[in-house]
């Protein structure tokens, strides 16, 4: 039989805390490789776009990760694009499908898009039609040497046929400086 003095008691003691606490340490340890799965809901940073500014920022998105099938939602299917060519002196327009090939283009040659809506300037209409005239900050990144930045005004006329549908650009008319 073994006699324990008061010193060798202590040391066990404090050895055995320790043991405690290294146990404890380690079952609590994650694996960084191998992280829990987040049961969090999820949450969409894509709008309804039942709401002006759910069309907005959704019209973000659609710049922000150069996504043609979310932008082509925004507009309806007699989409009227305008803006004034300066050099010329007359005031250019196209149709949905041109505007298609346009933002199609600009977002496989654009490596970050970034668009910052500002304040709305005009609001009116109806719970159907809205006629929006909003400022932005448009900066195009071609590459770290060829950077674009456009200020202005969009014009937008918006319509949706009940009020249970979503808002779509009927009419963007351009007044970027």
């Amino acid at each position: 039989m073994m006699i324990l003095r008061r010193g060798h008691f202590t040391k066990l003691f404090l050895l055995m805390i320790a043991c405690s606490a290294l146990s404890s340490s380690l079952n609590s340890c994650d694996n960084i490789f191998s992280p829990a799965l987040d049961n969090s809901s999820t949450t969409s940073i894509l709008t309804d776009q039942k709401t002006v500014e759910g069309l907005f920022q959704n019209f973000k998105y659609a710049y922000t990760f150069k996504d043609t099938t979310v932008y082509g939602n925004l507009l309806t299917e007699d989409f009227v694009f305008s803006y004034r060519d300066y050099t010329s002196g007359f005031d250019v327009s196209w149709d949905r499908a041109t505007e298609m090939r346009t933002t199609s283009g600009l977002f496989q040659n654009a490596q970050k898009l970034d668009v910052v809506w500002n304040n709305i300037i005009f609001q009116g209409g109806d719970s159907l039609d809205q006629n929006i005239k909003r400022s932005f900050n448009l900066t195009i990144t071609f590459n770290p040497s060829d950077i674009v930045r456009l200020n202005g005004f969009a014009d937008m006329n918006l319509h949706r046929n009940s009020s249970e549908d979503v808002w779509r650009i009927k009419r963007w008319r351009d007044e970027s400086f």
